[in-house]
């Protein structure tokens, strides 16, 4: 066979596989199988058998509730307006109640929404996390890509429950929307002293940065030696082949150190994780620890003298 690239895949179709047989007590899966030539080419071309399960029909109805919450009070801001709600939707938000309401709740209109919204929202990650740590236990794997997820959720938790609560107001939080809530992210830094200077949210930069390299130089290499089937990672972990061979040799020749098949898995996962991990903690501190990150680097001798 011709040497094949990202260019040139090929497609793989057999009998649809529905998966290892289900536990007992488990509901059914929801959907049968079908073979999509378009998914094929950026993934699997089998759509399905999809699993969701109790706390997965609960998470999405909480997330329709969220999302319904949301655009509806979109469509308020605009008089019922779909074209204009259209136009101007990257603009519209749905705000967190004024700082006199603290941590109370305040009427519907007054950031009633935003609470209610909130507690849809918040409600339908936390299942789908149970979701994910439920399917991975019954398939007899690991539990990376919830542990994962909850990195990703405490961030989530930093920005919108955990600092507003322990500052003490919901006006604290992000509102609901597209553009509000860039200009929520450029106005915390400003009210902050900068989060320049705040190390954490250095370290959340470093990490992002770090696990984009990090990921791009791992799937260059896997597909600069897919045509000696180094995409078999598993088969090049525990009996390393001319692909795995080829790969080491060449970061060896080029940095002088390569990572293996499985701990260029744990350095991408690591980087990954810290990212939303050190950003939420610099969120945390903004304001119940630290009230002026430019200040405090100016202290720790990390910003200049005014």
């Amino acid at each position: 066979m011709a040497y094949q690239n990202i260019f040139t895949q090929v497609q793989v179709q057999c009998a649809a596989h529905h998966g290892v047989a289900l536990r007992p007590g488990s509901s059914e899966r929801e959907t049968q199988t079908t073979f999509s030539y378009w998914l094929g080419k950026i993934g699997d071309a089998q759509v399905g058998p999809i699993y969701l399960g109790v706390t997965g029909v609960v998470s999405a109805i909480f997330f329709a509730f969220a999302l319904l919450i949301i655009g509806l009070n979109m469509l308020a801001q605009v008089d019922w307006n779909v074209i204009a709600f259209i136009k101007n939707f990257c603009w519209l938000a749905l705000e967190p109640p004024k700082a006199e309401y603290g941590l109370s709740f305040p009427p519907l209109a007054e950031g009633g929404w935003w609470l209610t919204t909130g507690f849809f929202l918040t409600a339908s990650i936390l299942l789908w996390w149970v979701r994910t740590y439920r399917r991975s236990r019954a398939l007899g794997m690991g539990t990376h890509v919830s542990w994962a997820f909850a990195s990703a959720i405490f961030l989530y938790l930093a920005l919108g429950f955990i600092q507003p609560v322990m500052m003490g107001t919901w006006s604290e939080a992000p509102p609901f929307g597209i553009f509000p809530h860039l200009d929520w992210t450029n106005n915390f830094s400003i009210k902050y002293g900068s989060l320049y200077y705040n190390p954490f949210h250095c370290l959340s930069i470093a990490f992002l940065y770090g696990s984009a390299l990090l990921f791009a130089m791992h799937g260059a290499t896997i597909l600069a030696v897919s045509r000696y089937g180094g995409e078999r990672e598993i088969e090049q972990a525990v009996d390393r082949g001319t692909a795995l061979e080829r790969a080491a040799l060449f970061w060896r020749w080029t940095m002088g150190f390569n990572a293996t098949a499985e701990s260029i898995h744990r350095w991408a996962w690591w980087f990954a994780v810290l990212c939303p991990l050190t950003g939420a903690i610099g969120i945390i501190l903004s304001g119940p620890v630290v009230d002026n990150w430019f200040d405090w680097g100016v202290k720790h001798g990390l910003a200049p003298p005014r």
